[in-house]
């Protein structure tokens, strides 16, 4: 894959979403709100289950264009935008690196059940570790590399976009910094280049005070609290798959830290992406001083290591 996509074609107006659990529901959910395809089809290896998902949703799209139905396998891996949420479960205490032998093998047979895939497809990545199950997929699925993406550090960037609004009192979307790298314990926050109405974020006198290793840990750590709090994490990352899915069907080119195959890094990791109706259009590397640079160099060994069969 090159740093910029090829031709772009029209986005999609059919997702499938494949596990219909507390985060494929939850996503359903939100994507269903805000009308983001004209129709959506869930399938889950849990029939009852997803049946039961479907039934409830309809009764909720009374607000909204889109229409929702059980899919096949078949069915759902001819939509314009393919969501897989099924996975194992990340148990309290568990590390996201620890999940990806159960779900390597779940992700083969999910990714065997869609054949033959539409071509145009953009594939979507959720379950955990992100980085390491985009990177099979793209092997898998025989999609090319840019319509193959995983949600990526999207959701720890606005964790750590609200930690700062807080703290210097003014709205997240004025703060433009990044987590970058891996989604989990390795992630990194681009704390050089961040900025605040252009003014660089270590230039502000209550961020001087910080303790930033500190802080970037509490951005990392949120999701094992809210783990620990309740089981899952679901609304978060049902509200950023929604926000890829309108990128996509809309052509946005939004710029969003999402997972997908770095030449630089030469491995699958989280960087800001312009994302549009083609998938991944171009990768934006932010400015890092040489510390995050060497961070960031490690979580991709990590990834190549683990990723070494599917590179």
């Amino acid at each position: 894959m090159t740093e910029t996509a090829a031709a772009v074609k029209r986005g999609g107006s059919k997702m499938a979403i494949i596990g219909a659990g507390s985060v494929g529901s939850a996503i359903a959910f939100a994507c269903l709100m805000r009308s983001v395809v004209s129709e959506l089809l869930i399938d889950d290896y849990d029939k009852k289950i997803c049946e039961g998902q479907v039934l409830d949703l309809q009764d909720a799209a009374f607000v909204s264009s889109t229409k929702i139905r059980v899919g096949t396998p078949k069915e759902c891996g001819q939509a314009d935008i393919i969501v897989i949420t099924a996975g194992a479960r990340q148990r309290p205490g568990e590390t996201r690196d620890e999940l990806v032998h159960r779900n390597e093998e779940i992700l083969s047979s999910v990714l065997s059940g869609l054949q033959p895939i539409n071509p145009h497809a953009i594939l979507v990545l959720v379950a955990n570790p992100v980085n390491i199950l985009t990177c099979m997929a793209q092997k898998l699925s025989g999609l090319p590399s840019h319509q193959v993406i995983g949600t990526g550090t999207v959701l720890d960037s606005v964790r750590f976009r609200v930690a700062m609004k807080d703290l210097l009192h003014v709205s997240e979307t004025s703060v433009h910094g990044y987590i970058v790298g891996d989604h989990g314990d390795k992630q990194v926050a681009v704390w050089s280049s961040a900025t605040i109405g252009g003014k660089p974020l270590l230039s502000f006198e209550e961020v001087k005070v910080l303790d930033l290793s500190k802080e970037a840990e509490k951005v990392a750590r949120k999701a094992y609290t809210i783990i620990d709090l309740k089981g899952a994490t679901s609304f978060g990352i049902a509200a950023v798959v929604s926000e890829l899915a309108l990128c996509i069907t809309l052509n946005k080119l939004s710029v969003m830290p999402i997972s997908t195959y770095c030449e630089r890094f030469q491995a699958c990791l989280s960087f800001p992406v312009s994302l549009g109706a083609n998938g991944v259009e171009r990768i934006i590397y932010p400015d890092m001083n040489a510390k995050e640079i060497a961070m960031v160099e490690a979580s991709a060994e990590a990834t190549r290591q683990a990723c070494h069969n599917y590179m």
